[in-house]
């Protein structure tokens, strides 16, 4: 599963061209966002700033309005005007929802009960490229009040969610993308976050502020004790035979983890 898009992705409103190349230089990749950042009344100039934008091809998203909101043929020219190839589509809920654009590689965005319900078919669409989960459209659709509880922790709704977009990418070997972490001032809850998905499987976490890419990016990589097992799990591999490190036994699953995590630390 690719995750050449990550670790941390930054979503940038398209009404705000000023930003587009700070949030490119503080992230690996840029989202330009035509969805919920741009009021109804500053479509327009969204679109007018994307089609007018140029920035890397392989480094930059657009996120366009859902197929139900009657925007895509606007947002699309927008994307064609400018070049970019690769989009995310707000609101995914069907296949039938990708059929216009076979000509792009898809990113769906699963963020209502119908769209994480339908992500293994999503995931299998041949323009699709990965999948990212979203928790508070998810739980308004649901009827509900909070993603979250007191603790800061998400609710089960939600982490059934999460679970259920990666398993999906991953069926399919597509990159799959953590939700944002809302709450800006929250290092320690995104840092976790972002550990668990580095951990668990996910391509990169999506970021709505430049400040919490480095949180991100950290999280993301290995840390020493668990470079260190790598290495020893590796080593241990290559004498030969049956052996065990650290207590455990060393099967193909074990190697496969532990060249992960060599690779992640570059």
């Amino acid at each position: 599963m690719s995750g050449a898009l990550g670790p941390a992705l930054l979503f940038c409103p398209a009404d705000r061209p000023d930003r587009y190349g700070k949030a490119l230089a503080a992230a690996d990749t840029v989202i330009l966002d035509l969805e919920d950042a741009v009021a109804a009344h500053r479509k327009d100039a969204a679109r007018a700033a994307v089609a007018a934008s140029a920035l890397p091809v392989a480094r930059t998203v657009v996120r366009v309005n859902p197929v139900s909101a009657g925007m895509l043929e606007a947002d699309l020219a927008a994307v064609d005007a400018a070049g970019y190839r690769t989009i995310m589509l707000a609101k995914a809920e069907s296949t039938a929802d990708l059929a216009p654009l076979g000509r792009y590689a898809v990113i769906a965005l699963c963020e209502t009960p119908a769209g994480v319900l339908a992500a293994p078919a999503l995931a299998a669409a041949p323009n699709t490229v990965g999948l990212m989960w979203g928790a508070e459209d998810l739980v308004a659709a649901l009827g509900g009040r909070s993603s979250r509880g007191a603790d800061g922790r998400y609710r089960d709704v939600a982490r059934a969610a999460r679970a259920a977009v990666l398993l999906a990418a991953g069926a399919s070997g597509r990159a799959a993308y953590d939700a944002v972490h809302l709450d800006l001032t929250d290092d320690i809850g995104l840092a976790a976050e972002a550990e668990d998905a580095a951990a668990s499987g996910f391509a990169g976490t999506v970021c709505i502020h430049p400040r919490q890419v480095p949180v991100v990016r950290t999280a993301y990589q290995p840390t020493d004790a668990e470079l260190a097992w790598a290495h020893r799990v590796l080593e241990a591999a290559a004498a030969g035979g049956v052996v065990a490190v650290d207590g455990r036994m060393v099967d193909e699953p074990l190697l496969v983890q532990a060249r992960r995590v060599v690779a992640a630390a570059g």
